[in-house]
């Protein structure tokens, strides 16, 4: 974010152009112009551009003057509270509040009803201001059966543009995208056409340079139609799910950037452009499904990557996710010749894909591939949301997994060696030798009774649950003989315990002490953050009576706003931050008394 240093490093390097990515500077227009001023390349859009597409409102009107289609709504400055609660119901809800500056979800709140309109422009103009110095919104009619379908576009600054077809991003949390795919699922030549041209009109109309994305809402309620689609934003930069483009085009949308920031026109013509297959992303983030997508924190202990697809990453095994960056781990693409292909293909990446040292979303990303709904093409933005219980649903413990806790924990089983101490199986005259350890899975701790028939044979007891293993291998994909039936699992210690990865889940043990304190009396007085991050807003103050779900403070983690609740009635004791103040994870916020 430092435009100064970035020029020092181009002087130092004598580098003639700076490839801005898809964060960061990549859609600062100061820092276009200040290439410009340096005689540096910007390898994306003139300031301009950016700047015509920065602000919602500002750009919908130019849209709008190229023909492009826009959702009702409105789009002007006024900013008072009173006139933009009347707007929305001029509009009608539900509406959607957005912060003009920028996108990603950021400054977004959906209304259903009047009275909740006060509360959620106070929160979408907070947000706004955090995250794009901001704080103005605009109103829009919410569309009830949503798609989210883009198109990728490239412009030469000379006003030609051309299109390379659209991305189907309608899989999202918290208005955040998790999967993209292309073409997009129910897509006809007719809406392809319109959807495509219409994109085209407004990459001309801003005289638009290099790669940008346009991006639609589409009403779904009655299928894809070509007069149900209406212009959402303009992204004035790469996307991070450009690869689904590049797998069904075949083009480079890197080396294209490189080209027309070079020489100033477009490497090929509309007419050499066509779709091949269809393609498939999926990210994989450090963050907690079960617990409303919590960003999650901590070292990446253990990544093994699935071979065979495409896999884009930016970190790597024994590195830190922090709160201070996108918890983005890496992106899966998958590219075959049709979509059920495709999904077959994502299904069995996700299974190979093994993470090991903090919570993430693979699970929850198995079960939406395995959808229903996402199988047979049945897209909206609200499909998560309307599933999340099924889709996010906890994963479970079971002996087997317990049982090979166990054994690691005790340290066994040991690579075969010449020790002859080793191959000493604990047979006692008066009995069988058992070993007893303890593993929790959650807050349920788990007692376990080992017993060791040779050194690759053993014997668990957990409950009323018995589990025979013998081990046939010591590799990282061990294959184990479990009652009678050969499983490949894998095992990775950690610090805290263990993860157990069998039929492409990952179990987490944690190895506890043999005993344990109990609960204070006063569990449910301390409200406390479930992640890093900033203390955005404090609603309270000590003193103030609450009710039991009442907000009571927002956090700020990776770039989303969490509102913390009371927990029950009571009276509020002692606050121990203020707005602004960094806390860690597990942080006391605020107490209650009675």
């Amino acid at each position: 974010l430092n435009i100064s240093a970035i020029l020092d490093a181009c002087r130092l390097t004598g580098a003639e152009a700076v490839h801005p990515g898809y964060g960061f500077l990549s859609e600062n227009p100061d820092f276009a112009d200040a290439l410009d001023a340096a005689g540096l390349v910007f390898i994306g859009p003139r300031a301009s551009a950016i700047r015509a597409m920065g602000l919602k409102d500002a750009a919908k009107k130019t849209m709008e003057q190229a023909g492009v289609p826009v959702v009702p709504g409105y789009h002007g400055e006024e900013q008072d509270y009173g006139f933009l609660a009347k707007q929305a119901e001029l509009i009608g809800y539900p509406v959607l509040i957005k912060a003009r500056a920028g996108g990603g979800g950021k400054g977004m709140r959906r209304v259903e009803r009047g009275e909740d309109f006060g509360d959620a422009l106070e929160g979408a103009q907070r947000e706004a201001q955090a995250a794009f110095g901001d704080s103005s919104v605009l109103i829009e009619k919410y569309i009830t059966a949503p798609r989210h379908i883009e198109i990728q576009v490239f412009g030469d600054g000379k006003g030609n543009a051309l299109h390379l077809f659209e991305r189907d991003c309608s899989l999202q949390r918290r208005y955040q995208k998790v999967i993209e795919e292309a073409p997009a699922p129910g897509m006809t030549e007719e809406m392809r056409a319109a959807m495509c041209n219409a994109a085209v009109r407004a990459a001309r109309a801003i005289n638009y340079t290099g790669a940008g994305t346009v991006e639609f809402i589409v009403d779904a309620s009655d299928g894809l139609r070509a007069d149900r689609f209406y212009f959402m934003e303009m992204n004035t930069r790469l996307q991070v799910e450009h690869p689904v483009t590049e797998a069904i085009t075949g083009y480079d949308l890197i080396e294209m950037q490189l080209h027309t920031a070079r020489f100033g026109t477009l490497p090929f013509g509309q007419e050499e452009l066509a779709v091949f297959g269809h393609a498939i992303e999926a990210r994989i983030y450090a963050e907690d499904p079960e617990r409303g997508f919590i960003p999650a924190t901590g070292i990446l202990h253990h990544l093994s990557l699935p071979s065979g697809v495409r896999v884009d990453t930016g970190v790597k095994e024994g590195e830190e996710i922090s709160p201070y960056y996108d918890p983005m781990i890496a992106k899966i693409i998958v590219h075959e010749q049709t979509r059920e292909i495709a999904l077959g293909a994502l299904r069995t990446a996700l299974d190979k894909l093994r993470i090991a040292g903090l919570t993430t979303n693979k699970r929850f990303l198995a079960e939406l591939a395995a959808h229903p709904d996402f199988a047979e093409g049945r897209v909206d933005t609200g499909l998560i949301e309307r599933n999340h219980a099924a889709l996010a649903k906890p994963l479970e413990y079971s002996a087997i997994t317990a049982s090979l806790a166990a054994l690691v924990r005790l340290g066994i089983p040991q690579k075969p060696g010449t020790d002859p101490w080793q191959s000493l199986t604990g047979w006692r005259a008066w009995g069988t030798a058992e070993q007893t350890t303890q593993v929790m899975f959650r807050d349920r701790t788990l007692e376990a009774k080992v017993t060791i028939k040779d050194p690759l044979s053993f014997s668990v007891r957990i409950g009323d649950d018995t589990t025979d293993m013998r081990f046939r291998t010591f590799e990282a994909g061990k294959i184990v003989e479990i009652n009678g039936r050969g499983m490949r699992v894998g095992l990775r210690r950690v610090p805290e315990g263990v993860y157990v990865f069998l039929g492409g889940n990952a179990y987490s043990f944690r190895f506890p002490e043999l005993s344990f304190s109990e609960q204070s009396d006063t569990a449910g007085d301390s409200i406390v953050s479930p992640m890093p991050g900033a203390v955005k807003a404090v609603m309270k103050k000590a003193g103030d009576t609450v009710s039991t779900g009442e907000a009571l403070i927002v956090i700020e983690a990776m770039k989303v706003e969490y509102t913390l609740t009371a927990p029950r009635d009571g009276i509020i004791d002692d606050i121990a931050v203020m707005e602004r103040d960094q806390v860690s994870d597990g942080a006391i916020l605020i107490t209650l008394s009675p």
